[in-house]
Order: structure tokens, then sequence, then C-alpha cells
């Protein structure tokens, strides 16, 4: 048994992480939810870049893209996917490691309308991490989008959410020292009750 107590304190970890973030959220300046994403490509070479935590489901992480982004095909091609929650002002951290399916159904399209206008006409312009000529190119297409698209359009059928589920889930606070502390949520596979140990730093 690891001796968790304090903010490591709980039985779920999902609820935990809920629980990290709203203190983030009353800390960080800008975009407490937001996330380093990792992905790999079809040589095995990774990627890693900054997305935002969208939801926190019962047993699950769900995010939003374009689904021709190089994310998108990357996670579409191996079904997985790890990221890191990295708080500086509270010293924490939540890491997660786990299985991907798209989520592309009326929860996505409820997200993407609560989405600003702007940013709804943006997704079905932009070509995400395709070349682009200028961005004079980009406020073109934009343009065209929002002419024939209107105040209202509908989610791009390319356009929708990931949701992850975690095989692993690592908490981990900055201790004096260096003698951080860590605490590892592991399971194999879904089915299965977690494993809770406690890391070296």
């Amino acid at each position: 048994m690891s001796d968790r107590s304090g903010i490591f304190a709980g039985d779920d970890p999902f609820v935990l992480t809920r629980e990290w973030l709203t203190e983030a959220e009353a800390q960080e300046i800008n975009d407490p939810n937001a996330m380093a994403l990792s992905t790999v490509d079809a040589d095995g070479l990774p990627n890693v870049r900054v997305v935002l935590l969208k939801e926190i489901e019962a047993d699950a992480f769900v995010f939003y893209t374009n689904y021709g982004s190089a994310k998108g095909r990357e996670i579409t091609a191996s079904g997985k996917a790890a990221f890191v929650l990295h708080w500086k002002s509270l010293r924490r951290q939540v890491r997660v490691r786990g299985l991907v399916t798209k989520e592309d159904g009326p929860q996505a399209d409820a997200y993407y309308q609560s989405r600003d206008i702007k940013s709804r006409l943006g997704a079905w312009a932009s070509d995400q991490s395709q070349p682009l000529s200028g961005r004079g190119h980009l406020i073109a297409e934009v343009a065209k989008v929002t002419a024939a698209k209107g105040s209202k359009p509908d989610r791009p059928p390319f356009w929708g959410g990931f949701r992850v589920r975690p095989l692993e889930i690592e908490f981990w606070a900055d201790g004096a020292f260096r003698l951080h502390d860590r605490f590892q949520w592991k399971r194999p596979n879904f089915d299965t009750e977690w494993a809770v140990s406690r890391l070296n730093p």
C-alpha cells in the first residue's frame, strides 16, 4: 500500500485530477487546462504540442482537434497517446498514458456549437498541419467559409474530439531538495482495478 494523504488522497484518479485542475483554475493566469500531448508518427518519431483539455469524464479525458492534423492522423493510426498537465503555480503535474477513440457524435456537435463563431469558421477554413502560402490566404479562406456557411455552421466532418482512456496516470508534486512525491495509478486493461504505487523522484 502507498502512503497517500493530503493532496494525493482519494480512490478515484479522475476525481483527483478534477480537484487539482480546480485548484489550478484559481492560480494559473492562462489556460490551466493546457496539456502537452504526445503522439508518434509512422516512423516512430515522437511529436508533442499543447492542446486544451475540455472534459474530464468518469473514465476518460477529452480534447478536440482537426482529424486531418498531424496529431489526428497519428492518433488514428496508433490508437494511443500520452499527455501531461503541468501547473507551475501549484508545482504539480499529472501524466497520462492510454488508448484513444474518437468522439464525433452529439457530444462533439455540442462542444463545437459552444465555441466562438470565429473559431467555428476557422475550423472549416484551416487545413491544419498542411503547408500555407501566407496568412493572407488563410484570411481569404475564412472569408469564403463565412460567406458559404453563415453564422451557424455545422461541425466539420473532419473536426471532433478524441477520448483518452488511461492505463497509467501519475500524480507528481514538487518536493524540497528535489525529493518529489510521485504516485502512479496503473492497470493492465480497463476491466481491472487500479494499482497505486509510490515512485522514486
